[in-house]
């Protein structure tokens, strides 16, 4: 059995930004459960939301649009088409185009209210400013992430 010979960090685990990013991950994953139940995932919404906002985009453009791995959009996109809420139309060289049923149409319209409480209830607790001001730096934070990940991808050549 060996001893640690090096100290403990200088910073607890609660002032480390992956582990404090991993729990609010679950504090909006739990909000998101205990204002829609469990019919919907989280990013079943997000799909949901981005076939609402551009209809007709394929499965490729989707899983980019909405940061999901292709594989994962299109098992996604499979059990949506299942449940009626989306309908899925094979375009030329094999991509799919995708785009909501009424029936999707009718489940994402209503979750609206709730999507507005569930975002009013995880930011109450932060003055307006505040709330302005953790939006923008969480939307920078994402940004520049996605840009340095898409800058690390190995280009193919085509």
């Amino acid at each position: 059995m060996t001893q640690a010979t090096s100290q403990a960090p200088a910073f607890t685990l609660y002032d480390e930004p992956g582990h404090l990013i991993r729990r609010a991950q679950q504090i909006a994953v739990s909000k998101f459960h205990e204002v829609h139940g469990r019919q919907v995932t989280p990013i079943q919404y997000a799909i949901l939301r981005t076939l609402f906002e551009s209809p007709g985009v394929d499965q490729v453009t989707l899983a980019q649009l909405i940061a999901l791995d292709t594989s994962s959009t299109a098992d996604i996109a499979t059990r949506l088409e299942a449940k009626g809420w989306i309908l899925r139309e094979v375009l030329p060289r094999r991509q799919r185009s995708l785009s909501l049923t009424p029936a999707g149409e009718a489940v994402l319209q209503g979750m609206r209210s709730g999507i507005e409480q569930m975002y009013l209830g995880m930011m109450d607790s932060l003055d307006a400013a505040e709330q302005r001001e953790f939006m923008r730096l969480l939307r920078k934070f994402v940004h520049l992430n996605d840009q340095q990940n898409q800058a690390d991808e190995p280009k193919t050549k085509g």
